[in-house]
């Protein structure tokens, strides 16, 4: 983290590992198919945008459109797909936006906080009991 409290560099430095390895997939492979990108697209690309994304989740729009820039170029690959509209080859290929899944990636930590799961100090959440429960349905 910078000292303005961005993590501009943390997503510029995660890009650049993911940009190597996918110009590694489309340099070594010529099978450009489906079945060959994606899973190497998932086990060598996404996870250096994934990585500890609960601490470092970009909130900046250019941020987050450079690392949603990897999953764009890397479903341009496959070639029975490019033409279409990202959304669309997103659809496709069963992915969700990377914003998306880092939401998902937050409530997971989360459950697994508030469950005791990971172990640590939980200051910030608490289960509400019964006895401090809001009943909304006599307001």
């Amino acid at each position: 983290m910078s000292a303005d409290m961005k993590w501009e560099r943390q997503c510029i430095e995660a890009v650049k590992k993911a940009n190597k390895m996918l110009g590694l997939i489309k340099r070594n492979f010529e099978d450009k198919s489906k079945e060959t990108v994606m899973p190497l697209y998932k086990s060598l690309v996404r996870l250096h945008l994934e990585y500890c994304c609960q601490v470092w989740s970009p909130y900046l729009s250019k941020d987050i459109n450079l690392i949603e820039g990897v999953q764009r170029r890397a479903t341009k690959l496959i070639k029975d797909i490019k033409h279409l509209s990202y959304d669309e080859r997103l659809e496709n290929l069963g992915l969700s936006h990377i914003t998306t899944r880092r939401v998902r990636s937050d409530l997971i930590q989360t459950f697994k906080i508030i469950n005791g799961i990971d172990k640590l100090i939980n200051h910030c959440f608490s289960k509400l009991t019964m006895d401090n429960q809001v009943n909304y349905s006599k307001m």
